[in-house]
């Protein structure tokens, strides 16, 4: 079954084709600049009953003439069938197309990508008949951006460096940069590096981190899909402290989850929170005042801002 991160890797580079060249010109690899990209159908199959399917695969035409094929493969873990997959993959669509391919793998995860970018002989030692040589990007090679202005400037590369960096201890800083530089273009173009990443980072910690920063830092979008965000993170603290509250009364367990996603929204933030401030939150018992530190919460650069001169019931 194909895992969300595995979707969210190639179809970063289907909707920024020409960040392929961008991404290996940091590593010294120099590939004539694209004029125009166009999508190629990833079935591989032959007549036979084999089913074979790359993940993306794409044609750059340059204005030189000397265009390629951009075979695109996100990879989770070392698999033994992959080698002679991809071996498959470059002969058969340069038998069809006639055009020389090029292999790039994407992984979060710096064995694999030490195990992908490998060159892979096939055929005996003496003389192997084809090598294949991946071109790998990965947490290993992928530059960690951290700075919102670096960010803003090539936002689909910042999108791959938060998928690939997604299990970094950094990766807060990363999704920060990240959710900034968002702000600075569209709506439509917004959602769609937000919804990538989510998907990226599906199934680690950091994905966590995401969610809480769309809501917040993307709220300003009032689009559907950041509202929805922000709703859900309320009701599910809302339903924490009912839970909590059985024994106090609705209301006081109600409290206590607003209370929740005013420290969880301030959390995400990264605003510091001293205890007794924490105290006071997590103390009070009225949901008017708490839904106002939460709105709060969400623009606020300090724990003053959040908490001002509002007096709790």
């Amino acid at each position: 079954m194909v895992s969300s991160p595995h979707e969210a890797m190639h179809q970063i580079l289907q909707e920024d084709p020409a960040m392929f060249v961008r991404s290996f010109r940091k590593l010294g690899i120099d590939f004539p600049e694209p004029v125009a990209v166009s999508l190629m159908p990833t079935d591989l199959t032959e007549l036979r009953p084999v089913e074979r399917r790359v993940d993306t695969l794409l044609r750059f035409d340059t204005a030189r003439g000397d265009g390629y094929l951009l075979a695109v493969e996100s990879q989770g873990r070392p698999s033994t069938e992959k080698p002679s997959a991809w071996a498959y993959y470059l002969a058969f669509v340069y038998a069809k197309y006639r055009i020389p391919p090029v292999l790039v793998v994407t992984t979060q995860d710096k064995h694999t990508a030490h195990w992908a970018e490998r060159p892979i002989d096939i055929g005996p030692p003496q003389w192997p008949a084809l090598t294949v040589r991946p071109l790998v990007l990965g947490p290993h090679n992928v530059p960690m951006i951290t700075d919102p202005e670096e960010a803003a400037q090539d936002i689909p590369l910042a999108t791959l460096s938060a998928i690939t960096h997604g299990k970094n201890p950094d990766i807060a800083a990363i999704l920060k940069a990240l959710s900034s530089a968002l702000k600075t273009i569209d709506l439509d173009t917004a959602m769609i590096f937000s919804e990538f990443t989510e998907l990226g980072l599906e199934g680690i910690p950091a994905a966590d981190i995401w969610r809480h920063l769309v809501a917040v830092d993307l709220s300003f979008f009032r689009s559907q899909t950041a509202q929805n965000i922000r709703a859900e993170a309320r009701k599910e603290g809302r339903e924490e402290g009912r839970e909590e509250g059985r024994e106090e009364g609705r209301e006081e367990g109600e409290a206590k989850g607003e209370a929740k996603a005013v420290l969880r929204v301030l959390d995400a933030r990264g605003i510091a929170v001293p205890d007794e401030a924490r105290a006071t939150i997590s103390g009070c018992s009225d949901t008017y005042v708490l839904d106002t530190w939460l709105d709060r919460a969400i623009t606020a650069t300090s724990i003053d801002q959040v908490l001002g001169d509002t007096t709790s019931a």
